[in-house]
């Protein structure tokens, strides 16, 4: 039984034996780590060690650390700004430290795949529709220039990098992890704006996350995540992109309202994911599999080959690098003047700020 074309979520901040038995089984092709299961930096780096070990092969062991809210992490470590404000508030130098201090703390704790940078056009700033302070403006060659500094670096850090979520979040008036958002737009339009930072950074994105929006104009069947014309036709072949193509989480109600668990996987990987992500309803993933059988292609084991013999295995873990990589993201987020730009006693937001 093979998984190898799952990200998934574990329980808890130790593996279960439970949990051990079935990712030996099905072997998935990585893992994402949420703050349920972060406790300390010592207990991540055994954590993500003990996953490894599950494996003969390095695993993606994957994160969403982008900064302000979305920072797993900001319970024991330096906790930085969001995109928004040091887009706002930062030069072209601090965001680059603010990639590579982001990176070294990744390396360390032996997480090896960031899902970031968000490269999503913030065209609603003030709606509640998940990315609040999580994009890097609106401007098309804002986001470029400043996601783009941000994701390089943060790469030169050994950590592979996902832009998300395409073809655009942004636009969206609602919260995928609510319900399915649409997006009344073209192709052409897109073209024209919110798919240039994909197009410009395509090169230096070891992956691209699909979003749950519907885009009728494009596909009035399918979300874009489950959207053969948007990942195959418009993101591999019309754009010509060769990295690794992501679903976001499957367990947003976006995709749990509409379709079930297997056929959201299946209809995922048939429409031009390389890899899917069930990142909190996993515990009957061994029913589901068989639902998989006979979907792998050599285009995409190639791919997910190439991009796994890019991981490394992390330095050993110390206090006094964490501590010292700690401290200059404490210093940098004195200098861009560190505070969130929303209120942090103001009520959640989205989900995604809880994870």
């Amino acid at each position: 039984m093979n998984a190898s074309r799952l990200i998934v979520g574990l329980e808890g901040p130790e593996l279960t034996q439970e949990e051990i038995a079935l990712f030996t089984e099905i072997r998935p092709a990585g893992y994402i780590l949420f703050s349920r299961n972060l406790v300390s930096p010592i207990q991540i780096r055994d954590l993500t060690d003990s996953l490894t070990a599950l494996s003969s092969d390095i695993p993606f062991i994957s994160i969403d650390q982008e900064g302000g809210r979305v920072w797993r992490t900001k319970e024991f470590s330096a906790a930085p700004p969001d995109a928004a404000n040091f887009a706002e508030k930062a030069t072209s130098k601090q965001i680059a430290r603010f990639g590579a201090f982001t990176g070294q703390l990744l390396e360390l704790l032996g997480i090896n795949f960031n899902f970031a940078p968000v490269l999503d056009l913030d065209h609603f700033p003030e709606q509640n529709n998940g990315l609040r302070g999580r994009c890097w403006g609106n401007d098309s060659q804002d986001v470029i220039n400043k996601a783009g500094v941000f994701n390089r670096w943060m790469r030169k850090q050994r950590i592979l990098s996902c832009g998300k979520h395409f073809p655009t979040n942004g636009l969206a008036l609602s919260d995928p992890h609510h319900d399915l958002p649409v997006a009344d737009v073209t192709i052409e339009e897109l073209l024209a704006s919110d798919l240039l930072p994909y197009t410009a950074l395509m090169p230096e994105l070891d992956a691209i996350m699909a979003c749950h929006l519907n885009f009728p104009k494009i596909d009035p069947n399918y979300p874009a995540s489950l959207s053969h014309k948007i990942l195959t036709r418009l993101l591999r072949d019309q754009l010509g992109y060769e990295g690794l193509i992501l679903t976001d989480d499957l367990d947003m109600r976006a995709i749990v309202n509409h379709y079930g668990r297997g056929p959201d996987i299946r209809l995922a990987l048939e429409a031009g994911a390389d890899i899917a992500l069930v990142c909190h309803n996993f515990a009957n993933l061994r029913d589901v599999l068989p639902q998989l059988d006979g979907i792998d292609n050599w285009d995409t084991l190639n791919r997910i080959e190439k991009v796994s013999k890019r991981l490394k295995h992390p330095p050993k873990f110390t206090q006094e690098k964490w501590d010292a990589v700690n401290e200059k993201l404490t210093d940098l987020t004195r200098e861009v003047s560190g505070q969130d730009r929303f209120d942090p006693e103001r009520p959640t937001q989205s989900p995604v700020e809880d994870y």
